[in-house]
């Protein structure tokens, strides 16, 4: 797919500058001001004032395992335990051709939904390999508009499965970009503290990211992202470590928290939070007062920790619902973090666009000068009317190139004295 020009007139900013033309040469982004002169050659498209967005990000997702619901039986409990059995179950009957043909149509619902990248985990514990080398097809396929990172992700523990290390780094070698871990899933708190620090130092030695499964438990003595920050910094990994889910976090207590949270910040650890799934699969064992189950996501923030949102799972073992849209996430990520303030809700917003690329490292992201033509433009006039709306995807371009359209959401009443077209963007969310 080749990069293209294309000039957007008159789009509204997630800052909140209205009247804006964004100007894209050679696909990238090479002006953004007001009444941009139009260029002889250059498609032009009216925004007529709607947001235009950088494109959703989702920061934590297991595409091995989407699409996959009902195979080979629902989870009748809809618990995280009885679906991790679930998919043991699956793996022996995968195919390369099943994995391809469910990740396929799942990147094609991302990119309807204005989603263009995604960093999703990928289960290693299988010798085969099956997951891994689907997954790294699939990236090559949809290279040219998604960007699809991808986690070596041992799901039965890099100590307690036989041959996980092994099968961990041959995943690396084929060209996994990140490497995975899932602490608190091995037989004792000591093995997953081991594995912590194994896992990084491999990822140190190979020059890679790192990305855990961390704490997703509602123990509240399940305390290993304090490992992973500390090794973050005693191998000068800074930036470079993700802790995702630490629902641990929600059962703390006040005091050791408020010990944790500036030490992830210390570290420079980003934390990935998955609003759907958390609060679906955690607090299982309690009666009432019934436990939320994400992590601490505004005191996080709060401390300068840059928090992210992932939609985790799509209609597979661990959850039968969802749609490829990051507005939902941020959304549930709203409502059960409490961050209905102006300033928290703006936060939600970032948590699926700017947080979330900066969690995979995404070079050229952004709506400035000199970043790559990539956006979405919402029928929305603010991010929180956006997620309000969960905004219709009225234009999708990756590079300059349009590679999805939709018509405006209108609906129509005819009723006794009342008849017309029904404006939900009206009364504006506050700027």
């Amino acid at each position: 797919m080749r990069a293209a020009d294309l000039l957007v007139r008159n789009a509204t900013l997630p800052d909140g500058r209205a009247g804006i033309d964004v100007l894209v040469l050679g696909g990238r982004i090479a002006d953004v001001g007001m009444a941009l002169q139009p260029l002889d050659g250059v498609p032009v498209h009216d925004a007529q004032g709607w947001l235009l967005a950088p494109p959703f990000v989702d920061a934590h997702f297991h595409m091995d395992a989407t699409l996959s619901y009902g195979l080979p039986r629902v989870n009748a409990s809809g618990t995280l335990l009885e679906g991790i059995a679930l998919w043991g179950e699956l793996k022996p009957h995968l195919t390369q051709e099943a994995l391809v043909a469910r990740a396929l149509d799942y990147c094609d619902w991302a990119v309807a939904r204005g989603l263009l990248a995604i960093r999703s985990h990928v289960d290693v514990c299988d010798d085969r390999l099956l997951a891994v080398e689907a997954l790294l097809h699939v990236k090559q396929r949809v290279k040219p508009y998604l960007d699809l990172q991808l986690v070596a992700f041992p799901q039965d523990g890099v100590l307690r499965a036989p041959h996980a290390m092994a099968n961990l780094e041959r995943a690396l070698d084929l060209g996994v970009d990140v490497v995975g871990g899932i602490p608190h899933f091995e037989r004792t708190m000591e093995q997953g503290a081991e594995s912590v620090r194994l896992l990084c130092e491999l990822a140190a030695r190979r020059g890679l990211p790192v990305d855990m499964h961390c704490d997703e438990s509602d123990d509240p003595l399940s305390r290993h992202i304090e490992t992973l920050a500390f090794h973050t910094q005693r191998l000068g990994l800074q930036g470079r470590v993700t802790g995702s889910h630490l629902t641990s976090m929600h059962s703390m207590d006040n005091y050791y928290a408020s010990k944790l949270i500036p030490l992830i910040g210390e570290a420079g650890v980003h934390v990935v939070a998955n609003p759907l799934i958390n609060i679906t699969l955690q607090g299982r064992h309690d009666t009432y007062p019934r436990r939320r189950g994400m992590t601490r996501v505004p005191e996080l923030m709060a401390a300068g920790v840059n928090v992210a949102f992932g939609h985790d799972c799509v209609m597979d073992p661990w959850y039968s619902l969802g749609s490829a849209d990051m507005l939902e996430v941020a959304s549930m990520g709203l409502h059960v973090a409490q961050m209905t303030s102006q300033a928290g809700m703006r936060s939600c917003f970032d948590a699926v666009t700017v947080n979330a690329a900066c969690v995979l490292g995404l070079d050229s992201y952004g709506l400035e000068p000199g970043c790559r033509g990539d956006f979405v433009l919402l029928q929305a006039r603010s991010p929180v009317e956006a997620i309000r709306l969960r905004a219709q995807r009225l234009l999708v371009v990756r590079a300059g190139v349009v590679l999805a359209t939709a018509a405006p959401s209108v609906s129509v009443v005819r009723l006794p004295g009342r008849e017309g077209a029904i404006d939900f963007t009206r009364p504006q969310a506050a700027p």
